[in-house]
């Protein structure tokens, strides 16, 4: 037995692999520790990395997820996982020294199912640094808690990756393999619905990478988008009014374009509306953060906004209307928000 596993699903992430990997063996905790990642069968160097950290480094564990499924590595890890606390760590993501150490004693205090801190995003590249500065906005990060720094510790809805105790995990049956995406989502919303409770320490906050192509971005999205249509039709209540945000303006510009002259002109000015805001608000959001989290941003960032947004805001929205085709519309879900009062 060991303190904490510690699980990453890889596929091919030679990019940033070993930065990544040595914040993580350089975490500052007393008891032991073992970091497990779980392969999906990359392509580049990847293994390669890693098999170096491996002979320098014996807690490193390498297994192999052939199905090529992060639900499905993370279960893999968790099954081979020797330790009383599980800790999720993501590829593209620096986490502070005393991660692990903040996270397991908040959940030996008790009171608390899973914690985590704030997804703080951290450009590494054009694009990147771009993506970044749009999460660092509302019209960015949309109404995710977890996305932001905050006073104190919150409750909320779901995590960025963190720390669970193993009986938790195994309670719930680890992570859904239906849900090649939201996986975290998923499984938040059955902790809450059994009466658990997820926490976000500020002190635990994380440097996340985002993509660095608009390409990469959107695909990302559109999968974001897909598997949150699934996730409201599964768990009604996880189900925010913001999530309506990005489909309905996949719905006005399918609406812009149709030859219905009523239609079409509450599209466009919907459309409208929309460009206004990311062009307005969205660049003065952008700004004050620059300014207050020194950010360095240069005007051409800036400009390339409306792009980024496009990007996330566009392909969330279509993937999410895809998603309710698949999976079939979450209709409870509406039916819950319409009957939720407002905070």
């Amino acid at each position: 037995m060991v303190d904490v596993s510690v699980l990453t699903p890889v596929l091919n992430e030679e990019e940033h692999i070993r930065e990544v990997a040595a914040k993580m063996l350089s975490q500052d905790f007393d008891g032991s520790i073992e970091f497990i990642f779980i392969d999906g069968d990359s392509e580049d160097s990847t293994v390669e990395i890693l098999r170096e950290l491996q002979q320098s480094d014996p807690r490193v564990r390498i297994l192999r997820n052939p199905r090529r499924s992060t639900p499905v590595g993370l279960n893999i890890g968790l099954a081979n996982a020797r330790g009383a606390y599980i800790a999720r760590m993501d590829a593209h993501t620096l986490y502070p020294e005393d991660y692990l150490a903040r996270g397991v004693a908040r959940l030996s205090r008790g009171g608390a199912d899973h914690v985590s801190g704030p997804q703080l995003a951290r450009g590494a590249g054009t694009w990147s640094r771009r993506v970044a500065l749009a999460l660092y906005t509302p019209l960015g990060r949309g109404g995710a808690q977890f996305r932001h720094s905050t006073e104190g510790e919150i409750e909320v809805d779901s995590g960025f990756t963190g720390v669970w105790p193993r009986a938790v995990l195994e309670a719930h049956g680890g992570w859904d393999e239906d849900w090649h995406n939201d996986q975290d989502s998923e499984l938040a919303a059955r902790i809450r619905g059994s009466g658990g409770h997820i926490l976000c320490l500020p002190e635990m906050g994380a440097q996340y990478i985002p993509r660095d192509s608009l390409k990469a971005l959107a695909r990302q999205y559109w999968r974001y988008g897909v598997y949150r249509a699934k996730t409201s039709g599964a768990h009604p209540e996880s189900m925010r009014r913001s999530h309506l945000l990005a489909p309905s303006l996949a719905l006005s510009l399918a609406a812009a374009i149709l030859p219905l002259g009523g239609v079409r002109r509450l599209g466009r000015m919907a459309v409208a509306l929309w460009c206004a805001t990311v062009v307005g608000v969205a660049m003065a959001e952008t700004w004050r953060a620059d300014s207050a989290l020194e950010i360095d941003a240069t005007p051409a960032d800036v400009a390339a906004l409306p792009a980024v947004f496009g990007a996330m805001h566009i392909a969330w929205g279509f993937g999410f209307l895809f998603g309710c085709v698949r999976f079939g519309p979450p209709l409870r879900a509406l039916t819950h928000l319409v009957r939720r009062p407002r905070a």
